[in-house]
């Protein structure tokens, strides 16, 4: 049957519209149609309904007033008097001076037919807990919105994360993929690794990350690393619905978080059991160096981190021979251009020796990725476990630990530390010519690949001998280790 073109009289019919032709756009086939999500009103109707904050202002002038209150300010009132004050309406509030320990002042705030009071603080922004507002109407205004929605629907709250719609539209959907799909090109000059896919329209780029999320594909050579959310409160402009729970998202601000890598918006609450399957958006992640190794391939699809891939094609097409290959330092105003050309152009980067004629650039550059990443490549919860491994004098025993060691690195940094030691040992292959041997090799890569977590300088220094020992024999044993 043919598609026939929406009506303006029809919104929900243009909303399927729109999603059915993004779906072909984009080759999405699911098991079941996908549908948009219903999202909940019950907790924005209750922000609707609550009290509205009613200023008690003080007739008279008060000594010592803080410069940062206004006329809500009653100087050293008791709590009775307050009570008093507010007793009128829900919603009432005033500010007093403590009589038992003046110079701090305190919210007195009516709701529920009695008054709260709350310790207030002021360091530039009003606050009583860990949201700071612009001023006390603000902070009121909020107070006695979250106050009246914990109130009536604290059962409800409790129970918003038991029925997600995250496992309709999210990765668990689109993981159970049952047809075929179109595979990414091979890289004729990287045999193990997906040519990064260039997005040539923009109509992805206006979804939100729901629907993004919903339409996103991977293809059967796409690496499939899983990783965490990097979630940061934030202030939504407007209503804002969750994405989780797809429940209203109440308060004036910092209402909940927001993944930095892909965009979604949760509740706090419901941040603590989003799966960690985070898909990073190109939108968000903007640099190559310094930014996260996982966030990275997962943000470009692509097996390995495409600075460390293009650097080692490089290498290895023109600098294998080169004398101290990895030892001499390149002119570090050149590396730090590289650095800001793939920051800028990421795969499109040219460092072609028409460009870079030093080959120690190119290695230099390669080396500042490393020791920019964030999280080291070989990882600070792993740390520990190769320093003993490190310690051991047995050729096997080091072996077989070294083996179990590299099982708790995260996959996206498995894949490149074997990509890297590959490389590392043909460079060992020219030792008469390079005079690199992996003995030299450790030297130069073990403070780059691996960095103490939060150690003393002593036990740091102490280190630096068993981090050595570590990247050697990663590079000698590389065919059985990878």
């Amino acid at each position: 049957m043919g598609r026939s073109e929406p009506t303006r009289s029809e919104p929900a019919a243009a909303l399927w519209f729109l999603l059915s032709e993004i779906k072909m756009a984009l080759n999405v086939f699911d098991h079941d149609e996908y549908r948009p999500p219903v999202w909940k009103s019950y907790l924005y109707q209750l922000q609707q309904e609550a009290p509205h904050p009613r200023r008690v202002t003080c007739t008279c002038e008060v000594e010592n007033r803080p410069k940062y209150y206004g006329r809500e300010f009653h100087g050293k009132i008791s709590r009775e008097e307050a009570d008093q004050l507010l007793s009128q309406a829900e919603g009432s509030y005033l500010i007093r001076e403590s009589q038992r320990q003046p110079g701090t002042y305190t919210l007195a705030l009516r709701f529920g037919n009695q008054t709260r009071n709350f310790r207030l603080y002021h360091d530039g922004k009003h606050f009583v807990g860990e949201k700071r507002f612009e001023s006390i109407h603000d902070l009121v205004t909020d107070g006695l919105i979250t106050l009246y929605i914990e109130t009536k629907a604290a059962e409800y709250i409790a129970k918003m994360t038991i029925n997600p719609i995250y496992e309709h539209v999210g990765y668990t959907t689109l993981n159970q993929e049952p047809t075929p799909k179109k595979l990414l090109p091979l890289s004729p000059e990287a045999p193990d690794g997906p040519v990064p896919v260039k997005d040539e329209c923009s109509t992805e780029e206006r979804l939100t990350s729901l629907v993004r999320r919903a339409t996103l594909r991977e293809s059967d050579l796409a690496p499939k690393y899983e990783k965490v959310h990097s979630f940061k409160v934030h202030t939504f402009r407007g209503p804002h619905w969750c994405e989780y729970c797809a429940n209203f998202m109440w308060g004036l601000i910092a209402q909940g978080v927001k993944c930095a890598d892909c965009g979604l918006n949760v509740h706090k609450q419901c941040s603590k059991v989003v799966p960690n399957d985070c898909q990073p958006d190109l939108r968000h992640v903007k640099k190559v160096y310094s930014c996260d190794l996982t966030t990275l391939v997962k943000a470009h699809n692509t097996k390995r981190p495409m600075v460390v891939d293009m650097c080692i094609q490089e290498i290895e097409a023109r600098g294998l021979q080169s004398e101290g290959l990895y030892r001499i330092s390149g002119f570090s105003e050149l590396i730090e251009d590289v650095k800001l050309t793939f920051d800028r152009d990421g795969e499109k980067a040219d460092i072609s020796s028409s460009i870079y004629e030093d080959i120690n650039i190119i290695t230099g550059a390669l080396k500042l990725y490393f020791r920019e990443l964030p999280i080291p490549l070989i990882t600070y919860d792993a740390y520990p476990r190769f320093i003993e491994t490190g310690k051991i004098l047995d050729p096997d025993k080091r072996l077989e630990s070294l083996h179990e060691a590299l099982k708790l690195l995260p996959p996206a940094h498995f894949e490149t530390l074997r990509y890297l030691m590959a490389h590392l040992k043909r460079v060992t292959e020219y030792e008469k010519d390079n005079l690199m041997s992996s003995e030299n090799l450790g030297i130069v890569f073990g403070p780059t690949l691996m960095r103490a977590p939060e150690l003393d300088a002593m036990t740091a220094l102490n280190d630096i001998r068993y981090q050595r020992l570590v990247v050697e024999a990663l590079i000698t044993n590389e065919d059985v280790l990878f």
